[in-house]
């Protein structure tokens, strides 16, 4: 059985009930081919909505020195530059982009300490432009760890509209559990020390919670 997420719960709903009404009224006062297009076309929508939030069973791969994927989808950047917001220094980017056929859940790369936390409004870019990481709505999170501090950014995209990050300041983060959600195509940027052993490369499918992408020196 399906497990749907919480974020999901009450759209998935809706797209149940508004199918339903459209295929009765379309057996109602339409002829049989329309009524079969209604039919399929209400069904494939199903289908996306209840992929899009579903809950996978997955076990996390846990290792302290591990930084794993924090989302499902596609390394769409592996770059050096200078990070301001937390780190305040040079560090290595990595973003993965989440199409919609993407699970949404964003799940804690690393385990350790939430030290920082900030909300960004902005722009809706398609998240998969590298200015979306700056110029569109985010939301950050710093990560102590005894190997290092990471920085861990949910950034909007054109259709997603909506950021929901679960961490509170002063709590602990823990590897491979739930951080937040962002509906629909969206991006996750990861900071990290100039130092780290990258495990990944560009275009590579990672799975969050998952997928090994780096490593702390």
């Amino acid at each position: 059985m399906i497990r749907i997420h919480r974020e999901g719960r009450n759209i998935v709903t809706v797209t149940v009930i508004v199918a339903v009404l459209l295929v009765t009224a379309s057996a109602y006062f339409l002829p049989a081919p329309i009524q079969y297009a209604a039919l399929l076309l209400s069904l494939v929508f199903i289908i996306l909505v209840l992929r899009f939030f579903r809950v996978p069973a997955r076990r996390p791969f846990l290792d302290e020195r591990t930084i794993v994927s924090p989302a499902d989808g596609k390394i769409v950047a592996i770059e050096q530059m200078q990070q301001e917001e937390y780190l305040s220094e040079q560090c290595i980017q990595l973003s993965i982009f989440m199409s919609i056929h993407d699970v949404h859940i964003n799940y804690y790369p690393v385990s350790g300490k939430i030290a920082y936390k900030k909300y960004f409004p902005g722009h809706y870019l398609v998240a998969r432009y590298p200015k979306s990481s700056q110029q569109n709505e985010r939301s950050s999170l710093g990560i102590e760890t005894p190997s290092g501090n990471i920085l861990v950014r949910q950034v909007a995209g054109y259709v997603a509209r909506r950021i929901r990050c679960y961490a509170t300041r002063g709590d602990r983060a823990s590897q491979g559990e739930e951080m937040g959600f962002i509906k629909f195509g969206s991006r996750l940027d990861l900071f990290l020390p100039l130092d780290t052993q990258i495990l990944v490369q560009l275009g590579q499918r990672v799975t969050g919670g998952v997928t090994p992408v780096a490593r702390f020196k």
